[in-house]
């Protein structure tokens, strides 16, 4: 018997069994392939993924299999800028807004801190292929490369295999199609000398060929390039085909090597049940994006850090089973704006028209013409708005409940760093002053093992156990609240105004986690 029982072992399955292994939980993994894929599939992630990276114990691993996204500049077919956007090296979660990477490189990462965990338990070359929910424990039937049957046993089952999940089609979820499908040949190459790319991320929006050109982390390229009216899929998933497409930006075979060439179909789609009594989805499993906007691994890190902790508090009884529900609420509604916002780009850089890409070119130049300065890359940072959340009038201060937290710098009992690394990762309680707080409240929170922290000034000093803010980040974050109460997924629970702020958020978490049903 295991806690958790983990269907696939890609990236997003990785991160779940560390989350959970990391709170206690014995985990066992089954993926039925042998062996990790070798190839990249995606290739950048947003400073919410560093984030929960860092949660993981894994960010100090992976300085040679990433790099900073830097530049991402799209230009029409006549070499015209219509965009150029630079994604920040110090973004809101404390993290670069956007990092390319090397995927089998971080998910070999994710594997070693995996590994050093006691209670994950990876099994490889093993399928799952029946599941049964008896309410307080769910059976999995698997059989392995020799054909040969196992049964295992989980209070819960976390379905991370991908597109075409298994999990999914168990739980009978049917799935919202947002109908955005386009061909795309993918060629991941490595150059036999360095080359450098300015920009380091193009977008070349010809509608005579839509093309990408992308850094897959260091000493690694991909070039996508989409299928246009006209021309068959034979002809276009071939080898020749890939160097041809190539032969645009001066790649052949005399100065590369064609690691990977390979065709998808973009989708928008999300499942409409990720839950079914102990049986949940998470991943590609759950939602499928266009990935011009690097979200979807992204999107499924957050839905597996959501789970994890709510998973943890039902676990060790302290919350109710109905708090699983709303793993649900808060993510599919969550997922929708990475998918949507995916979707705009991708219109934009798959048009094929000629008079539509003119009017697109004329509007975009226009727009460009307008700015002053180079902008930084729209945020993907989208609050949670329904779920575990301090519900309060129209009078409450910003910041408001659902929003991503930020994570400053901060010195806390003679440490200094980013708050994540020098107070920890779980449930946060900043004050302005001290918090009033009676027995029963001090005694809920320390259950939770959150942390209580007094925001001081830089410059004011701080007492033992006090934050100092070192770059203004919380003091100016908090607004006008007097107390804010952050969840272990980096998601605001609430804020609160007032002597009474800290056990007003308290009383309502409280009541929340422990209810029989969702609140309204």
């Amino acid at each position: 018997m295991t806690d958790v029982l983990i269907v696939g072992y890609g990236p997003v399955g990785q991160v779940a069994a560390i989350l959970l292994a990391q709170r206690g939980f014995t985990v066992r993994v089954l993926e039925k392939w042998t062996t990790p894929y070798s190839m990249p599939r995606a290739v950048s992630y947003d400073g919410e993924a560093s984030r929960i990276l860092a949660a993981c114990g894994v960010a100090d691993r992976l300085g040679d299999v990433t790099e900073l996204s830097g530049e991402y500049t799209w230009k029409n077919g006549f070499g015209r800028t219509l965009l150029h956007v630079r994604a920040a090296p110090d973004g809101p979660s404390g993290w670069p807004d956007s990092t390319s990477f090397y995927q089998p490189g971080v998910e070999e990462r994710l594997a070693e801190r995996g590994a050093e965990l006691p209670g994950v338990r990876v099994q490889r070359g093993v399928e799952v292929t029946g599941l049964t929910d008896h309410g307080d424990r769910v059976e999995v039937t698997a059989v392995d490369g020799d054909g040969d049957q196992h049964t295992y046993t989980a209070s819960w089952v976390l379905g991370c295999d991908g597109a075409n999940s298994f999990v999914r089609g168990w739980l009978g979820s049917g799935v919202t199609d947002l109908d955005f499908t386009h061909d795309w040949l993918v060629c991941d190459v490595v150059l036999h000398t360095p080359r450098e790319f300015t920009p380091n991320n193009l977008q070349i929006c010809d509608p005579a060929r839509p093309r990408t050109a992308v850094s897959a982390g260091p000493h690694h390229r991909r070039w996508e390039f989409m299928r246009v009216p006209g021309e068959t899929l034979e002809e276009f998933r071939t080898e020749a085909s890939a160097w041809r497409l190539l032969g645009l930006f001066d790649i052949t075979p005399d100065n590369a090597r064609l690691d990977r060439y390979g065709v998808y179909t973009t989708q928008a789609c999300s499942a409409d049940l990720w839950r079914r009594g102990r049986v949940f989805l998470a991943g590609d499993a759950a939602h499928v994006m266009p990935p011009f906007l690097g979200q979807g691994m992204s999107s499924g890190f957050r839905d597996v850090v959501n789970l994890a902790w709510k998973l943890d508090l039902v676990r060790r009884g302290r919350a109710g089973e109905a708090l699983l529900d709303t793993y649900q609420v808060e993510r599919r509604a969550h997922v929708q704006h990475a998918i949507r916002m995916s979707m705009d780009s991708g219109a934009v850089i798959c048009e094929t028209d000629q008079k539509k890409a003119a009017g697109r070119d004329s509007v975009m130049l226009a727009a460009l013409r307008r700015r002053t300065q180079q902008r930084h890359v729209r945020s993907l940072r989208e609050a949670i708005v329904d779920g575990v959340l301090h519900r309060a009038d129209d009078q409450t201060p910003t910041p408001r409940a659902g929003e991503p937290a930020p994570q400053g710098r901060v010195t806390v009992d003679g440490r200094t760093g980013g708050f994540d690394d020098v107070v920890g990762v779980g449930f946060a309680l900043l004050t302005r002053e001290p918090a009033t707080l009676d027995a029963d409240a001090v005694a809920f929170l320390d259950d939770l093992g959150a942390y209580r922290l007094v925001v001081r000034p830089a410059d004011d000093g701080a007492a033992a156990g006090e934050l100092a803010d070192l770059d203004g980040v919380y003091s100016t974050w908090l607004g006008g609240a007097d107390a804010a109460l952050i969840r272990p997924d980096f998601y605001l629970f609430g804020v609160a105004a007032g002597p009474d702020a800290a056990a007003t958020l308290v009383a309502d978490l409280r009541r929340q986690v422990s209810a029989p049903a969702l609140q309204p």
